[in-house]
């Protein structure tokens, strides 16, 4: 073990553990219908931690499109490619996601000036 750690690059690990980590998000999409049973608040909720996702999947994708893979690591940066890829499709469904709960925001929770 103290083998494999000592030898591999750290450019190689950044890459390992971002391939982990972003596969455990992979499939976690929430329902539209369950906008409508929510309430203002927690529609303003929603709408804060779906933004904070999108920050954290923005920040780790700029990492990964600025992570210096070594020329003898092959398909090193076909691997950083596909990782920062990923990073854009997941960050244009949250987007989406973020959409359909303003949406339904903007429906249910208008305050009526009067």
């Amino acid at each position: 073990m103290n083998l494999i750690a000592t030898t591999t690059s750290t450019p190689t690990l950044v890459l390992a553990v971002l391939l982990v980590t972003g596969c455990s998000s992979i499939g976690r999409t929430a329902d539209p219908a369950t906008y409508d049973k929510m309430s203002c608040a927690e529609l303003n909720s929603a709408l804060g931690e779906n933004a904070i996702e999108i920050s954290q999947t923005a920040i780790t994708r700029g990492k990964v499109a600025n992570t210096s893979v070594p020329r003898w690591l092959l398909g090193g940066s076909r691997v950083k490619t596909a990782v920062a890829n990923r990073e854009t499709a997941r960050i244009d469904r949250l987007k989406q996601r973020q959409d359909a709960i303003g949406a339904v925001r903007a429906r249910k929770c208008s305050r009526s000036v009067g």
